[in-house]
């Protein structure tokens, strides 16, 4: 039996594997010396936003601002392999669909448009304009507008997606599922219920104020590496860095900074963190519930001593039916949900309560379980207990993955759009906007396996692979008249097309965008809501390639002519859409102007001036009792081996992969493996390196599984496991959502392990 290729790995985070890791890109982008200069213009004033992460920049001007996985995204996107006519000559599309995803990615930069030929089972070049003759075509074609799905990835400029908006709206449909229905919708559902606004309320400079830093479920070492700085610092001043997260991840634990001359040479590192508790997955809300029992019982011992009662008589309500819900919570049940003993919970919630300012952050360990509203308001009560929010360092941090996930929902992707944003859009532009609510993304694959939409239009992202329920969505989209993904590479989403497909390749963030021969910036929107102006640098591989504003203008233009805007006006000179945007969007008055400042301007949150906008014009204590049961009825618990969380390897982003290593879990080459603690694998019958079959558990008579991974012996907590995504989404039911966010739960999954019937396929 061949065992699998792994080594623990001891060292701190980033350091020399980092340079090595970026040397590595670098050289294969096949363009080093150009790819020098662009990456020394990353996240700098008058160069281009870094098109990995939603991490917000440092206000210090340093000559390197980047991160690795930073880098990564910058060499894979700026490439000089490019692929067209003659590729897609020697592929066909059943050939493309047995190739890995890593390879399909691998082969370059789209440089220009194709569309799917059925007879040869090829695509083939088109016009831009028979391109856009088609969408327009079709689109008017169909009984109504919401039989088309529009689907917005994060890494869309602001620019972009309120074009996308506007257009979408004008036709007439909401349907705009997008990826912050994958990852953070729960975020906004919660907060906006809590605080009035659902996005944080945080900026980069609160976390040099903060006593305590409380990281939740976010592995910042792979997601998003130059959080780990910050954290560093704070350990470093004596603040507390407080984490709760069921994996042991290098990045939480320590960091050797790669600018840092003299600790490189020395080998030395510095902790990220004062305190790691490993709850049981979903076991966060079960843990912050245990932290508020003991404050109040602190608090009714020593009266005045532990909650902020000036901060919740001012800025609250709805504090004593929640204390009623944390006085009627057993420990027992505290206890087995967290998976933490009370001495644990003690100690978290005595480093809390000795903080006077704290920032709490969290991730898609939080965000993708049944129960990840509760548990984000439960997180928010807590932080009202002591006031801490709408104060320097502090306040809550939902830490957004792609680079302008959180910038799209603020351009209006939103299939549930709020009414001010409907209002402004009719006033300004004179249409009747429709009121109707969207299709999310669940919502639009079901709509799709239904026939009950017929057109599918990704601007930009990965649908087939980033979606749950894999072969259900692959389906869902071969159903479709039309697919339509505008791309900068090749992926899976391709291959998984409608009778007719097109491909309309664009530029990415790197990419030098010329419009009426003027360089033209789009801006972003990071974690901490301030606005990004980004400037591409590199001349794009073909004149073939357009850019996103200017796909979205042709489509408007084909579909709905020079109504309500002269959109092929617009795309000549973007400033015309910032003032738009302007016009429509609170907090963006004098948008082109402010633009002009170094490092962008700050959007504003209102809860962090602590003006509420909720019903009662105060923050909420939001009262949830804690789940009956963590595994759903649905997922068969009695015939459980394991409970499994899909994730991200060292080497990808989302389902962007830039190579088969996984540098901080010790894994090299590979892909399918499984991480169990090694007694449950001994427990199940089976040997660490032996291949198995993961089957997904849930009762609606659909088989869920993927073959062939190796079981990799790691330390993860009893009963628990862990495996790569998009491999592992197959295992994701449709119906398997988050309450009040329908967002998957790809953090709890009811797996059985079975004898593989397959060997894992090699990439």
């Amino acid at each position: 039996m061949s065992q699998p290729r792994y080594q623990p790995y001891t060292g701190p985070a980033a350091g020399w594997g980092a340079l090595r890791a970026v040397t590595q890109h670098w050289l294969d982008s096949k363009q080093p010396f150009k790819n020098l200069r662009a990456m020394l213009k990353t996240n700098q004033h008058g160069g281009f936003d870094c098109p990995g992460c939603a991490w917000g920049d440092s206000p210090e001007q340093h000559l390197v601002k980047f991160c690795e996985n930073g880098a990564k995204a910058v060499n894979w996107e700026a490439t000089r392999r490019g692929i067209g006519r003659e590729f897609f000559a020697r592929y066909s599309v059943a050939q493309l669909r047995e190739q890995s995803d890593y390879w399909l990615e691998h082969q370059g930069r789209l440089i220009e448009p194709l569309r799917y030929d059925a007879a040869s089972d090829r695509y083939v070049p088109i016009s831009w304009e028979a391109a856009f003759a088609l969408i327009g075509n079709t689109l008017r074609g169909l009984d109504s507008p919401d039989q088309a799905e529009f689907y917005t990835s994060g890494r869309a400029s602001n620019e972009a997606a309120f074009l996308y908006q506007l257009m979408v709206r004008a036709f007439g449909s909401n349907n705009f599922p997008d990826c912050s229905n994958m990852c953070h919708e729960a975020s906004g559902v919660a907060l906006g219920e809590s605080i009035g606004v659902g996005k944080g309320t945080v900026t980069f400079d609160d976390f040099a104020k903060a006593d305590a830093i409380f990281v939740f479920g976010q592995n910042p070492g792979t997601n998003h590496p130059r959080m780990l700085e910050p954290l560093r610092e704070a350990v470093e001043r004596g603040a507390s860095v407080v984490c709760f997260n069921p994996l042991k991840e290098r990045g939480l634990e320590r960091f050797q900074h790669p600018q840092h001359a003299l600790e490189m040479l020395s080998n030395g590192s510095a902790p990220t963190s004062s305190a790691y508790f490993r709850p049981c997955l979903g076991g966060d809300m079960a843990a912050v519930r245990g932290m508020a029992k003991y404050l109040l019982q602190w608090e009714r011992a020593r009266p005045g001593t532990v909650f902020d009662q000036a901060f919740i008589d001012q800025h609250s309500d709805g504090l004593d039916a929640w204390l009623a819900a944390v006085d009627a919570t057993d420990w027992a049940q505290i206890e087995e949900q967290s998976g933490l003993s009370r001495s644990e919970i003690e100690q978290a919630a005595r480093l809390y309560a000795r903080a006077e300012r704290v920032i709490t952050c969290w991730a898609m360990g939080i965000t993708q379980h049944r129960h990840s509203v509760a548990t984000i308001q439960e997180i928010s009560n807590l932080m009202l207990l002591r006031g801490n929010l709408g104060k320097p360092g502090a306040g809550l941090c939902p830490v957004r993955g792609h680079s302008n996930v959180q910038g799209d929902r603020t351009m209006g992707i939103n299939e549930r759009p709020p009414a001010f944003l409907l209002d402004a859009l009719q006033r300004r532009f004179d249409f009747p906007v429709p009121r109707q609510p969207g299709h999310n993304t669940v919502e639009a694959i079901e709509a799709m396996l239904a026939g009950r939409s017929r057109v599918f239009i990704g601007l930009g992202g990965n649908f087939a692979q980033a979606t749950p329920d894999s072969p259900r969505t692959h389906a869902a989209l071969q159903q479709c008249e039309l697919t339509v993904q505008i791309s900068t590479k090749l992926n899976r989403s391709h291959l998984m097309h409608g009778r007719q497909a097109l491909i309309l390749p664009c530029l990415g963030r790197t990419d030098l965008d010329l419009q009426a021969g003027q360089s033209q910036a789009v801006t972003v929107e990071d974690s901490f809501s301030m606005i990004h102006a980004s400037y591409g640098q590199l001349s794009p591989l073909s004149r073939e390639m357009r850019s996103e504003p200017a796909i979205i203008a042709g489509m408007a233009n084909a579909l709905l002519g020079s109504q309500p805007v002269d959109w092929l006006w617009l795309i000549e000179d973007y400033a015309r859409i910032r003032q738009l945007i302007a016009d429509c969007i609170p907090g963006f008055a004098d948008f082109n102007a402010r633009l002009a400042q170094p490092g962008g301007f700050y959007l504003g949150n209102a809860a962090a001036r602590r003006q509420w906008h909720t019903a009662s014009g105060k923050a909420r204590f939001v009262a949830h009792a804690l789940p009956d049961q963590l595994m759903p009825p649905e997922a068969c618990a009695e015939q459980a081996d394991l409970v499994l969380q899909t994730l991200r390897s060292h080497d990808q982003y989302n389902t962007t992969l830039y190579g088969l290593d996984d540098r901080y879990r010790g894994v090299k080459g590979q892909r399918e493996v499984l991480f169990v603690n090694a007694q449950d694998i001994r427990r199940l019958g089976y040997e660490p390196g032996q291949q198995v079959d993961i089957v997904s558990l849930w009762d609606d008579g659909i088989e869920r599984r993927v073959r062939g991974f190796t079981l990799l012996a790691y330390d993860t907590p009893q009963g628990q496991a862990a495996a790569y995504y998009p491999e592992t989404n197959p295992l994701v039911p449709l119906a398997s959502v988050g309450d009040d966010s329908h967002t998957p739960t790809s953090k709890f999954i009811a797996i059985r392990l079975q004898p593989a019937t397959l060997s894992a396929r090699i990439a």
